[in-house]
Order: C-alpha cells, then structure tokens, then sequence
C-alpha cells in the first residue's frame, strides 16, 4: 500500500497586466497581439502558474522565493527555462508527474490555435505533453480580465514519489 505523503497536489495561479510594447508569451509561446504582459521576466502567467502548482507540491514555497522580481538575474527571464529547474527539483526529490491541468483566462487574442504548440513547450521543460492539459476561457467581459487590461492562470498538478 501506498504512503499517502507519495502523492502530492499542488496549485498556481498567476495573473499580469498587459501593456503596450511587450510580446505576448504564455505557455513558452510568442503569440501575435498589440499587447503583452508586464512582469519583471517575460510574464509568461501560464508558465507562472504551473510553477507554483510544481513548488507547492515539493512543499517549497512559491515562485517568488525561488525567482524574485528585485533579483537582476531574473529581469526578462524566458519562464519556460525557470520551469526546467523547477521539474529538476521534482526529480530531485523522487517524485514525477502524474498530470497538469491547466486553465487560461484572457478575453483576447483567441488562444485556442496556440494550445497545441503550448503544451509542445511546455513538455520540452520535461513534463511528458500526454500529462499536459489546457484550456483557454474568456472572463465573460467581467473584471479587469473582461476589460482586457490583463491575462491571469491557474494550474493544478499531482505527482508521485517514484
């Protein structure tokens, strides 16, 4: 019988402001847009988010502890390489993914056409696309997501200790 503490469940979000003069990158994917997120390194919030998911079930904290926004060493960081060192945690402490379940939430651009080439990316950090999962959903035109004034993602992800 298994050990409960052998599978763990963690959770992340992250939101950023768009803003005119940056490119848009979510998930390791440049997608065409007037504008793109603000953040101290590329404010890729999918990205964002699943690192936190991945850190809180390791139990070590959250992305500012790891990555903070007043270290140079970060400013316009590319989130998908912060992820790789992320999953080297994971294996470092014995554990693999089960799955990643992921949701975008964003009133534009229409981001169903970059899924895919997404999740491609994302698997290149060294979680496996078949245990990759997003979705993208609109704010209903409610909130400062609705009003198109920022982009916000919530990841969930379950490992187990191998």
């Amino acid at each position: 019988m298994e050990n409960i503490n052998d599978i763990r469940t963690g959770f992340g979000y992250d939101s950023h402001r768009l803003v005119e003069g940056r490119r848009l990158i979510l998930g390791g994917v440049d997608i065409p847009f007037e504008k793109g997120l603000l953040g101290h390194s590329d404010g890729d919030v999918l990205c964002h988010a699943i690192i936190d998911s991945v850190i809180g079930a390791i139990g070590l904290g959250d992305i500012g502890r790891h990555f903070p926004d007043t270290d140079p060493e970060w400013e316009d960081a590319f989130s998908i390489e912060l992820l790789k060192s992320v999953i080297e945690l994971v294996r470092l402490r014995g554990f693999e993914f089960l799955w990643l379940d992921t949701t975008i939430v964003a009133e534009e651009p229409k981001l169903s056409p970059y899924i895919e080439s997404m999740k491609e990316a994302i698997s290149k950090s060294g979680i496996p696309s078949g245990l990759i999962n997003i979705k993208a959903k609109t704010n209903e035109g409610m909130g400062f997501i609705g009003r198109g004034e920022g982009i916000a993602a919530c990841a969930v992800c379950l490992l187990k200790k191998v």
